[in-house]
């Protein structure tokens, strides 16, 4: 069972924002489960937060921001690619300047530091975003896709069609595992042509041939390149064929497409939840990685990637038989036909709503509805199969539900309805409690929903 992760101890960072030239300090601080990423700034009065969420992003122009009326953070992909990538789920990040400092253009030194600070796991369990199809989104002749895949795998494209030196170039991240060593340590790039107009727009105020690759894809006269050094004020270099303007050569000969999986992983963090998927993306951006993570945010939302995936009618995995054996509920009151399935810290149970329920004959007997109680009822129920099903001797044991919170019903439920129970556990057992979320369908509808908290005691014997 993933549980989520934070950071053993806080972490401090120092340097100069790329585009602002400003400096800046900022720091990564251990947080509370389900808190995900969020930035304060601690130079505004009233420190205010903002969370790094795909629905705050506000601009895309050579960098990722997000902000609202009153304050904006601008480039924040890299700390989020090493947080996310080392599997951090949840972090506070505190800065009191407007951007996240670029340090030496690669998430390297981020990556560095997590290791070396450590992290821990919490009580809590993660949440994963698994598209059930393929989900594809274009800009022109820009594309980015996903494909289910029980990992997360990143391939990129990128086609330079102007570039003397540049033309195609392939990348690829099969997992997670490779990044530090494969994908962390590549540099933020630009064309020596674009540096200029970039300046001229109150952009790389901060950029130094120490934090990106310049590349230099065709011949330009030395007075010229004589004058982009003073406006930045670089040592004067010497170049007489196309190629990397810095004094080092490139850590790998694609690393501009590998920086491009870094980005991607940067700003697809911003779904607020980890991914298991295959994503394909050509020609990259920040513009296109955003608007894809918007539209993953969109499908978590529809009803049918909320509802589970199962087959109703495939062999389940427990009959009713099985189901007696472990609950002490008879009928009428025993409200679960079967079990589906059972994954990880999630169960799905399935009750077929009849006219014959006895409970119709009185509650609104000229327009039968099921009584939410008794969904609640069975989506509990449900949940101590959960619990039982751990157990190893589940028949010594029941589960009593202590608290039920924030239940929410969305639909009734009337005859011929056939509803589909997930009940998934939200933290870890810890002294005989369980804590879980239940979610009921119909048609791949949410209807009900509620949260639970039940004690596993053992019987009394006879």
């Amino acid at each position: 069972m993933d549980r989520q992760i934070t950071l053993k101890q806080a972490i401090e960072f120092s340097g100069v924002g790329l585009h602002t030239g400003k400096k800046v300090n900022m720091k990564f601080l251990p947080a509370d489960i389900n808190h995900g990423y969020v930035f304060k700034r601690v130079d505004i009065d009233g420190h205010p937060t903002i969370p790094a969420r795909a629905d705050k992003v506000i601009d895309t122009a050579r960098g990722t921001i997000i902000g609202n009326e009153h304050f904006h953070i601008t480039t924040i992909e890299h700390s989020l690619s090493a947080l996310y990538a080392m599997g951090v789920d949840n972090c506070m990040i505190e800065i009191d300047a407007e951007e996240v400092p670029i340090l030496e253009g690669s998430a390297k030194p981020f990556v560095d530091a997590i290791i070396k600070a450590g992290v821990v796991e919490q009580d809590a369990y993660r949440q994963y975003f698994k598209p059930k199809k393929k989900i594809t989104l274009r800009d022109g002749n820009k594309k980015m896709e996903i494909i289910p895949d029980d990992d997360y795998t990143i391939n990129t494209f990128l086609s330079f069609d102007d570039s003397v030196m540049l033309k195609n170039q392939y990348a690829s991240m099969e997992n997670l595992d490779e990044f530090p060593t494969e994908i962390a340590p590549c540099k933020t790039f630009v064309f020596l042509r674009e540096v200029e107009f970039l300046y001229n727009n109150n952009l790389v105020k901060g950029g130094s041939l120490d934090n990106a690759l310049v590349i230099v894809d065709r011949v330009i006269p030395q007075e010229e390149l004589d004058r982009l050094a003073d406006l930045f004020n670089q040592p004067h270099v010497k170049v007489d064929k196309a190629g990397v303007l810095n004094n080092t050569k490139m850590t790998f000969d694609n690393e501009p497409a590998r920086h491009k999986i870094l980005d991607i992983v940067g700003d697809l963090a911003l779904l607020g939840m980890r991914i298991k998927g295959r994503i394909a993306a050509t020609r990259p951006g920040h513009k296109l990685n955003t608007d894809f993570a918007k539209k993953l945010l969109t499908e978590v939302k529809k009803p049918e990637y909320q509802a589970p995936d199962c087959d109703i009618n495939a062999e389940p995995l427990m009959n009713i038989d099985e189901i007696r054996r472990l609950l002490p509920h008879r009928p009428p009151f025993l409200l679960v036909d079967k079990v589906i399935k059972r994954e990880d810290n999630t169960i799905i149970g399935l009750k077929n709503v009849t006219m014959n329920e006895p409970y119709f004959v009185g509650h609104f007997p000229d327009e039968p509805i099921m009584p939410g109680v008794l969904i609640v009822e069975a989506m509990a129920q449900t949940g101590g199969l959960m619990v039982l099903s751990d157990v190893k001797d589940p028949e010594n044991y029941s589960t009593y539900f202590m608290k039920i919170d924030n239940v929410k019903f969305r639909q009734k439920v009337i005859p011929g309805d056939t509803l589909i129970f997930r009940l998934t556990f939200t933290s870890p057992i810890r002294r005989g409690c369980a804590y879980m979320r239940g979610e009921a369908f119909v048609n791949n509808v949410l209807v009900t929903e509620a949260e639970f908290m039940a004690q596993i005691i053992k019987n009394k014997k006879q």
